[in-house]
């Protein structure tokens, strides 16, 4: 079995964000699992009332304006999702890999990225990205990452914390995933080790093989 993905901070956005990481194997992606969909409804109308992650919401934002976004024109990830089911809708269903993770993202109010670990290329490094960089996304024709929070690995950019790459999707052929949540430096550690937990819990019951 392949290690663990190794993900490496560089020190241009060391004083920015202060990811979690995590890469699991041995799972069996699928469209749904039992117990999932009622998980999810319930976490978006808690959501829906619930203030205790706004706080977290403002530190996001402010991440971003560090590097030069506008975070109500180029939305994290984890607002995105709050702000849908806000209006009502409900948590988007992809396959139970993405499900979860898009329900951590939501209920912890930090931007994740989710990949399959065997479509990267060696290890990871969290860096801005360079002129010109780009990568075909999931849904998206380009994404542009110049001058952005980026994940990359030895084939180029391929996740950020507004959305993710195509070449890393997961999908239901994928058995190992590679986690990264995109924590402000604000927010405190041990917050981001108890939303990384949960998650790898979560997974590990909904992608039981």
């Amino acid at each position: 079995m392949a290690g663990d993905i190794v993900l490496t901070i560089a020190a241009e956005v060391a004083a920015i964000v202060r990811p979690g990481s995590c890469t699991l194997g041995g799972l069996a992606v699928r469209t749904n699992a039992d117990g999932l969909d009622e998980a999810l409804d319930a976490a978006a109308q808690r959501a829906r009332t619930s203030t205790e992650a706004a706080e977290v919401t403002t530190a996001v934002r402010s991440m971003y304006k560090v590097v030069g976004l506008d975070p109500t024109k180029v939305r994290p990830s984890s607002e995105a999702l709050l702000r849908r089911v806000r209006r009502g809708e409900p948590l988007p269903r992809i396959n139970t890999a993405v499900d979860v993770v898009n329900w951590c993202s939501m209920e912890s109010q930090l931007p994740f990225g989710l990949y399959d670990a065997d479509r990267l290329s060696g290890d990871a490094v969290l860096r801005l990205g360079r002129t010109g960089e780009t990568y075909a996304g999931i849904r998206k024709d380009v994404v542009n990452v110049a001058a952005r929070l980026t994940v990359a690995d030895d084939a180029g950019p391929f996740g950020n914390p507004t959305s993710d790459s195509a070449r890393t999707m997961v999908t239901t052929t994928t058995t190992r995933v590679f986690v990264v949540i995109f924590a402000p430096v604000t927010v405190p550690l041990a917050q981001v080790d108890r939303t990384l937990s949960a998650t790898r819990d979560r997974l590990g019951r909904y992608c039981a093989p």
